[in-house]
C-alpha cells in the first residue's frame, strides 16, 4: 500500500512539473488535460483541499492567457470538488473563489451561464436555502451589475438578503431606466417579492434604503406623497402585527393603486398565505370591503391554488421584471 501511495505522488509530482512548462510554451490544451488527470487522481485519493487549490489556480492561470472555454471547466471540476467534500466551515471562502472565476469570465462566454447556475446549487445545497446563499447571490450581482445586465443583477441583488444594497441598487436602476412617474413601481414590486420569499426584514429594509435615498422621495418615514408606498409602510405594519383585517382593509383602501400593475394580485395572495395564514378565501361581507375587485381576487386566486408549487412560482415572479423597469 506504501509503495502505491508513493508511486502515486511521484506520478503527480512529475504532471505538475509539466504543467507550468505547458502552459508558459502556449500548449494549453495539454495542459487542460494534465489539470483533469490531477483532478482525478487527487479526487480518488480523498484530496479535496489539494484538488481545490489546484483547480483554482489552474483556471486562474488559463484565464490570464486568455483561455476561457478551458478556465470555465476547471471551475466546474472545482464545484465538482465541493461537492464530494461536502464542508461548510469555508464556505464563503469557496463562494468568493467561484466569483473571482466567473468575473473574470467574458459574458458571452457560454459556460459562464453553466457555471453561475452549478455555483448557485452548490450554495443551495451547502447553506440549505432553497434558491442558493444570499452572499453568492450577491457577488453574482455585482458582476451582472458590471456587466450591465440590469434585469439579472435586479434578480440576484433581491436574494441577497443585503436590503440597504439592494435599495440603493435599485434607485440606480430607477434613475437610469425609469420614468419618475414610475419611482415607486420599482422599489414596490421589489418588496412584495421579497415578502413573497418570506424575507420581510430585507424587505423592509429595501424600502428604508429606497425610500430615503431616492431623489424624488427623500423621506425616512411616513407619510409619502405616493400612495403605493404609504400602502407598503402599513402592509408592514399589518405584518407584525399579524393582523388579517387590517391588511383586507389597506387591499380596499389602495385598490386604486393597486391596479397598475396586475402582478400585484398574485404576490398579495402569497403574501396572505405567507403571513396571515390565509387557506382559503374570506367570506364575501355584503356591503363590506370584501365585495368588487378583491374580493373576486381571493377567490379567483385560490381556484388551483394549491396546485402550484409557491418557491418556484414566487422565483419565476422575480426572475420577469415588470416591463416597466426596463424599457
Amino acid at each position: 500500500m506504501a509503495a502505491a501511495v508513493e508511486r502515486s505522488q511521484r506520478g503527480v509530482s512529475r504532471v505538475l512539473s509539466k504543467l507550468d512548462i505547458s502552459i508558459d510554451s502556449g500548449n494549453y490544451y495539454e495542459a487542460h488535460q494534465m489539470y483533469r488527470t490531477l483532478y482525478f487522481r487527487y479526487v480518488g485519493q480523498n484530496k479535496f483541499d489539494e484538488c481545490l487549490e489546484l483547480l483554482y489556480n489552474g483556471s486562474l492561470k488559463l484565464l490570464t492567457k486568455k483561455q476561457e472555454t478551458s478556465a470555465a471547466d476547471l471551475g466546474l471540476l472545482l464545484i465538482d470538488t465541493l461537492e464530494r467534500r461536502k464542508n461548510k466551515d469555508d464556505v464563503d471562502l469557496w463562494i468568493g473563489q467561484l466569483t473571482t472565476i466567473i468575473s473574470r469570465l467574458s459574458p458571452n462566454i457560454v459556460e459562464r451561464e453553466t457555471l453561475i447556475n452549478r455555483a448557485i446549487k452548490w450554495s443551495a445545497d451547502i447553506s440549505g436555502i432553497p434558491h442558493g446563499h444570499p452572499s453568492m447571490h450577491k457577488h453574482i450581482g455585482e458582476i451582472f451589475w458590471n456587466d450591465g445586465n440590469i434585469e439579472q443583477c435586479r434578480h440576484h441583488f433581491l436574494l441577497s438578503q443585503d436590503g440597504n444594497l439592494c435599495g440603493r441598487i435599485l434607485i440606480k436602476i430607477s434613475l437610469s431606466k425609469g420614468f419618475v412617474k414610475e419611482t415607486d413601481l420599482f422599489i414596490v414590486q421589489a418588496v412584495l417579492q421579497q415578502l413573497c420569499l418570506k424575507d420581510s426584514k430585507t424587505a423592509e429594509d429595501t424600502f428604508v434604503a429606497y425610500t430615503k435615498g431616492h431623489p424624488e422621495i427623500k423621506r425616512t418615514c411616513f407619510p409619502y406623497k405616493q400612495p403605493l408606498l404609504n400602502f407598503i409602510y402599513f402592509l408592514f405594519r399589518s405584518i407584525e402585527l399579524n393582523t388579517f383585517d387590517i391588511y383586507l382593509a389597506l387591499l380596499e383602501l389602495y385598490k386604486p393603486s393597486l391596479k397598475r400593475d396586475a402582478a400585484y394580485e398574485k404576490y398579495l395572495m402569497k403574501i396572505s398565505c405567507h403571513y396571515f395564514g390565509v387557506t382559503h378565501p374570506p367570506e364575501n361581507r355584503e356591503g363590506g370591503i370584501m365585495g368588487g375587485m378583491f374580493g373576486d381576487l381571493f377567490s379567483r386566486l385560490f381556484q388551483g391554488f394549491e396546485d402550484d408549487d409557491d418557491e418556484q412560482q414566487t422565483m419565476r415572479c422575480v426572475n420577469n421584471t415588470h416591463s416597466a423597469e426596463l424599457d
